[in-house]
């Protein structure tokens, strides 16, 4: 079955990714077409990159990069939870991206964002990182205002139009981390030969 990271992509204290992450994750726990799991950047604390051959080569030389390496080729998708800081993405969370390169290969990835303005651009910025690291990205994303999503910026509580948006993400996604899979199988193999 299709298995779905649900990637937390802050670790500041008092972040909002946290209860955001919990009610997709509720969501998506009520589908029978994937399985889902909550993957908190918290978790695996990388320093900046500091691998020292380029993450194409697979050749890891920091147990923190084998460990995350690890538990990102085990998915066949994602959903990036992500907050919106100066027109991008988090440092933590493009970091993180940026420590792998095949084990995002040949997989789909879906964005629910928050910001002041939904955190649309913070998707903008990471569709053109995705495009690099052959990730297919899904056209539908959650967009959460602070001003309409939010109570006093920091208790969240989505309207209920979000959840159709968040299924039809879901479905797209698990769509196209499906539709992928021959692709994975045959890099797998290769990479085996």
């Amino acid at each position: 079955m299709t298995h779905i990271g649900i990637i937390i992509g802050s670790t500041r204290p008092g972040r909002n990714g946290e209860q955001v992450a919990k009610w997709v994750l509720q969501h998506a726990e009520q589908r029978t077409d994937a399985t889902f799991e909550l993957v908190d950047l918290k978790d695996f604390p990388l320093p900046h990159l500091d691998e020292p051959m380029p993450p194409m080569l697979q050749q890891y030389q920091h147990d923190h990069t084998k460990a995350w390496s690890a538990k990102i080729a085990g998915f066949d998708g994602f959903v990036m939870i992500t907050p919106e800081y100066n027109h991008s993405t988090s440092g933590v969370l493009k970091n993180a991206i940026d420590y792998l390169f095949a084990e995002w290969n040949n997989k789909a990835v879906g964005f629910v964002s928050y910001g002041s303005v939904g955190g649309a651009r913070a998707v903008e910025h990471l569709r053109l990182v995705a495009g690099e690291l052959k990730l297919a990205d899904v056209r539908t994303s959650v967009s959460l205002s602070m001003f309409t999503e939010f109570t006093n910026f920091t208790e969240f509580h989505p309207s209920e139009y979000q959840a159709a948006t968040l299924s039809t993400m879901f479905d797209e996604l698990v769509a196209w981390s499906s539709a992928l899979a021959p692709l994975r199988d045959r890099q797998l193999t290769s990479q085996q030969a």
